[in-house]
């Protein structure tokens, strides 16, 4: 597997020039918000998204002043995403420091949150880039909609397998397409845009199952799980699959377990057992490679370029990765 500096070599410069750019972006007159906006740009991850952006814009055609405010637009409403997040989960940490609402509460971590989304629109209608606002507010529509649909479909433990598939479509596999579909507008391969979108989403879904799968652990450590999607009740794939194919027997455990016992560590570990020995990981793989070779059986026509090989080193990247 190439590795991200290897991945990101043909678009190198243009990530690196990314960042001043997306820093501008978020700057306002407000010392507080450029502090908080400040610290979150420099505990930034692996810059995914803007990734794919430069990437399918570099496949298509040459990188220009609007691709960078796509990959900018697609950044704030992935950090919004995550901001927010946390604020709902509760959670103290991100990416091993310590989140926004841990630092600044919850009151400003919402605000910082909604001002990036407001950030989408300004930029969007003052570069008049209204094609991309366009799929950025659907991206927004689709994440909010599988997040809400996951949380009804968790209360009652009875989230079907194509339920599941929608959920994560909306949720996580949404931001990819849109991610890849910018950078074809970018450089106005229109006729480009549908294909890059439907790239994107297939390795988008491909991503969500291998983070369903790494709750029961790493490839070198399945069977020694973190048990969080089971202690949230959320319906991931592994699950899904053990509790519509299992024996009945170990269907209504499951159940019992994920409904009642979920704060019990000794019946998460129970449940992950369980949904390894019936093969609840073995089938969430064979999904995941088949979503990945879709991905790149979608890049087959493209000429060879360096792009096209990163690309498809990303999506190699999103099922072997460790973390």
């Amino acid at each position: 597997m190439r590795g991200v500096k290897d991945i990101i070599e043909p678009v190198k410069e243009e990530l690196s020039d990314f960042e001043t750019h997306f820093e501008n972006a978020l700057k306002s007159n407000v010392p507080l918000l450029d502090k908080v906006t400040h610290y979150i740009v420099k505990r930034k991850g692996k810059q995914m998204r803007p990734m794919f952006v430069f990437l399918t814009s570099k496949l298509l055609g040459e990188i220009n002043v609007t691709t960078y405010n796509a990959a900018s637009l697609v950044e704030l409403l992935h950090t919004a995403t995550l901001v927010h997040d946390d604020v709902v989960d509760d959670a103290n940490e991100r990416r091993g420091f310590f989140s926004v609402n841990a630092l600044w509460k919850n009151k400003i971590a919402v605000l910082v949150g909604d001002y990036m989304l407001s950030k989408i629109l300004l930029l969007s209608l003052e570069k008049e880039n209204t094609d991309l606002l366009q799929i950025v507010a659907r991206s927004v529509k689709e994440m909010s909609e599988g997040e809400l649909l996951q949380i009804e479909k968790s209360r009652s433990l009875d989230i079907t397998e194509e339920e599941y598939f929608e959920v994560i479509r909306k949720k996580t596999a949404s931001l990819i397409s849109t991610c890849c579909e910018a950078g074809a507008i970018s450089v106005k391969a229109f006729d480009d845009r549908e294909k890059m979108r439907n790239f994107g989403e297939k390795v988008g879904l491909a991503f969500q199952i291998k983070d369903d799968i790494f709750d029961y652990g790493t490839p070198e450590k399945i069977g020694k799980p973190t048990g969080i999607d089971i202690r949230e009740q959320k319906m991931t794939l592994p699950l899904i699959y053990t509790l519509k194919n299992g024996p009945k027997k170990v269907q209504k455990e499951l159940k019992r377990i994920v409904k009642n016992y979920n704060e019990d560590a000794k019946k998460i570990k129970r449940a992950t057992d369980l949904v390894i020995e019936h093969g609840g990981i073995e089938y969430s793989y064979q999904q995941m490679n088949k979503y990945a070779q879709e991905a790149k059986g979608i890049l087959e026509n493209y000429p060879d370029c360096e792009a096209k090989r990163s690309l498809i080193g990303l999506v190699d990247y999103t099922i072997m990765r460790e973390n």
